[in-house]
């Protein structure tokens, strides 16, 4: 009885790394006249002072192949058996029309097992959901981590419903919503796993170009407007002939909170001006002729913008526009000619029902006033900046802003999920990243970031022969409930 109560106290309070663990697991296992309940208890609680990188978790690879691709059964099965990495391949095809995104390897559906109570469609909240309600029924369960290897570039995507990475997030957080686990508040490290049980991260993989996309954006010519609701819009073009924008919403702590992005059309040094009611106009240049088109557009409580038609109204470039009124209804537009450094002017009234500008011929005329800075908004004691420039390892297009309150910020989404780096990947991506992942037959890559304090995942993990010491994170397999994966983790005691 005595040994008993000092193997329970051993794995109570050994100081936390992974061989003690092992020596804490066989202690407590040895003990095997008290119940498996309490030495899962012990273990545990032994195993909650893990920080997160130390920790090895159950992980499977393609998981929603289950039978067809390996012998990993469906998702649900999975995880009463412990795993706690799920692969999802995620298509981003006819977004527009189904209304979400779909799972399969090469294509929807490839690959993809209905059977044994895995979901009957493609559909990704269809298979999101019993992953939430698994989650929601096991709150102590260790971290489960959701990673989404994108096979198409969610950011060439022009808006929300089109299917970018607003409307992933707007999903995956409809459905886990309190249960998740965002990057943006681990910016500095890892929680421990007694923090962050019951917690669902997102982790995104797969297409370079989309994971890049959501760490930054670029662009050229940025202008910004707010209004008097802290309501922001900025607008920039590609450098390529495309138009862009992003809405959101000036923070009490001086970040601005995106919301939408979206592509509204094609020209150049575009600028904008916002009412209060959310009414705005927008003045850009065509990409060659040098004619100047505007749009009027309404910004919606969701951060969408509807947009009009586009109308051209003269000739010229390096548009700017400013409504001169309280009410937001008197315009001024001016810009230079492209032919001489002279500055010219509209006064115009928006009609919101009519969704144009009503341009005063009788005004326009020369003008020696300079034109606005389209790059800069205020509203009381509150400004906006729009700017590009390197940051760290992102060009030197990046768009970025400025507050009253804050120095400089990427104009991104707000980085809801991690962002996985692999090998030959940018050093963008590699900076920051917590997740690092490659083939389990990468055993140098694995080895040195397990050594670097990095969260592992080793792919295509299917035979004793790929362990490294350190052994991946995950060590994600396509046979879960094979003898030598089992052993495996029997020795490396996995989270739970």
């Amino acid at each position: 009885m005595l040994a008993r109560m000092l193997q329970s106290v051993v794995c109570r309070t050994l100081p936390i790394s992974i061989p003690l663990l092992m020596v804490c697991f066989s202690a407590c296992s040895g003990a095997r006249d008290e119940s498996d309940t309490t030495t899962r208890e012990a273990l545990q609680r032994a195993q909650d002072d893990l920080p997160f990188a130390s920790a090895i978790f159950r992980a499977t690879h393609n998981s929603y192949s289950g039978n067809v691709d390996g012998a990993k059964g469906p998702i649900l099965t999975q995880l009463s058996n412990g795993v706690r990495f799920i692969e999802l391949d995620l298509h981003d095809t006819n977004y527009d029309t189904v209304g979400d995104f779909t799972i399969g390897h090469n294509s929807p559906g490839d690959a993809v097992d209905h059977a044994g109570g895995n979901p009957a469609s493609n559909s990704l909240r269809d298979w999101l959901v019993p992953i939430a309600q698994w989650s929601s029924q096991n709150p102590d369960h260790a971290p489960l981590l959701v990673m989404f290897d994108l096979k198409d570039n969610l950011t060439n995507n022009d808006s929300f419903a089109a299917g970018d990475f607003f409307a992933l997030d707007a999903e995956v957080q409809s459905v886990f919503g309190g249960q998740r686990l965002l990057a943006k508040n681990a910016t500095s490290s890892l929680p421990t796993i007694g923090a962050s049980r019951g917690k669902v991260l997102t982790l995104l993989s797969g297409d370079g170009t989309a994971r890049t996309g959501y760490k930054l954006d670029e662009g050229h010519h940025p202008a910004v407007a707010m209004n008097a609701h802290g309501q922001v819009v900025e607008v920039h073009d590609s450098g390529a002939g495309w138009l862009w924008y992003w809405t959101g919403t000036l923070g009490t702590d001086g970040h601005v909170i995106w919301r939408r992005h979206g592509r509204y059309d094609t020209g150049q040094t575009p600028a904008v001006a916002l009412n209060d009611n959310g009414w705005l106009v927008e003045v850009h240049q065509s990409q060659a002729a040098g004619t100047l088109w505007y749009h009027v557009g309404h910004l919606g409580a969701d951060g969408e913008i509807t947009w009009s038609d586009s109308h051209e109204y003269d000739n010229g470039i390096l548009p700017t526009v400013q409504f001169v009124d309280a009410a937001g209804t008197t315009l001024r537009e001016i810009h230079r000619s492209q032919a001489h450094d002279q500055n010219w002017d509209w006064h115009g009234v928006l009609d919101t029902s009519a969704r144009t500008v009503g341009w005063n011929a009788s005004t326009h005329g020369k003008t020696s006033d300079a034109r606005y800075d389209s790059t800069v908004a205020s509203s009381g004691p509150s400004n906006v900046h729009v700017w590009t420039g390197a940051d760290g390892n992102a060009p030197s297009d990046t768009l970025l802003y400025g507050t009253n309150r804050v120095v400089s910020e990427r104009i991104r989404y707000p980085q809801w999920a991690f962002v996985e780096y692999q090998p030959g990947d940018s050093a963008e991506l590699q900076s920051g990243a917590w997740f690092y992942a490659a083939p389990s037959t990468n055993s140098d890559f694995i080895v040195s970031a397990r050594q670097n304090g990095r969260v592992v995942r080793g792919w295509d993990f299917d035979n004793a022969s790929l362990a490294t010491n350190p052994l991946a994170n995950y060590p994600a397999t396509n046979f879960p409930y094979s003898d030598w994966y089992g052993a495996l983790m029997d020795q490396a005691v996995p989270v739970e």
